[in-house]
């Protein structure tokens, strides 16, 4: 069988992601494990199985590598050929936008629908500049099929800024900012072997070192 393992954040979707993050808690990590390369390389688990423990092995240390990465503000990508934008002006957010994000930003369940706010259709580009879409907050589910590394880099852009986008980060201290962003990336505690694959999210918030009061 010909297995294609990502080593890429671009490679993965957000939806895969919030499928794999379902399984964060469970206290199972061989099950984790090989969960984590059906959902990941699309192979089925009972293909997962017949497979090489030291072949398994060697995947988790690729998709470790790829969950590692450290990406900085996407600001395009093309998906199912269209390309979308970051939101090139986030003063012009309307009420509605900002409650959407605020509401959402939190949750990695509906982290889909704070990424229908920051990534919408280009509609106009030229010189280097874009004009996005209006919102439409019907659109969400799309946004299931966008590249990981732009929704990690759009949720660390804002952390670098220190932007007040929920009421945890207007009032709480950093340490306990820091363990609200881990809980909704991945789970800070999960109890299973598997938690070094996200050892570089947690490097991320260390290095960090930024106040948000």
């Amino acid at each position: 069988m010909k297995i294609v393992i990502p080593n890429s954040l671009n490679e993965i979707t957000l939806g895969q992601y919030q499928e794999f993050y379902k399984l964060t808690e469970s206290k199972d990590a061989k099950l984790v494990e090989r969960r984590m390369i059906e959902i990941f390389c699309k192979v089925p688990m009972q293909y997962v199985n017949q497979m090489k423990a030291i072949d398994v092995k060697e995947i988790i240390q690729i998709l470790t590598q790829m969950l590692e990465n450290k990406p900085s503000l996407v600001n395009l990508f093309k998906m199912n050929g269209v390309e979308y934008g970051f939101i090139p002006d986030l003063d012009d957010m309307t009420f509605g936008e900002y409650v959407d994000l605020d509401t959402f930003i939190g949750d990695t369940e509906n982290l889909h629908r704070a990424m229908n706010v920051l990534y919408r259709p280009i509609k106009i580009k030229k010189n280097g500049r874009y004009q996005i879409v209006d919102y439409d907050s019907e659109k969400y589910k799309d946004m299931l099929g966008m590249p990981m590394d732009a929704v990690i880099s759009s949720i660390l852009f804002f952390y670098h800024l220190g932007i007040d986008l929920s009421q945890i980060m207007m009032d709480c201290s950093k340490n306990k900012n820091e363990k609200h962003l881990m809980q909704y990336l991945i789970s800070e505690e999960n109890g299973v072997g598997i938690s070094h694959s996200f050892t570089s999210l947690k490097t991320i918030l260390e290095d960090l070192r930024i106040s948000l009061n």
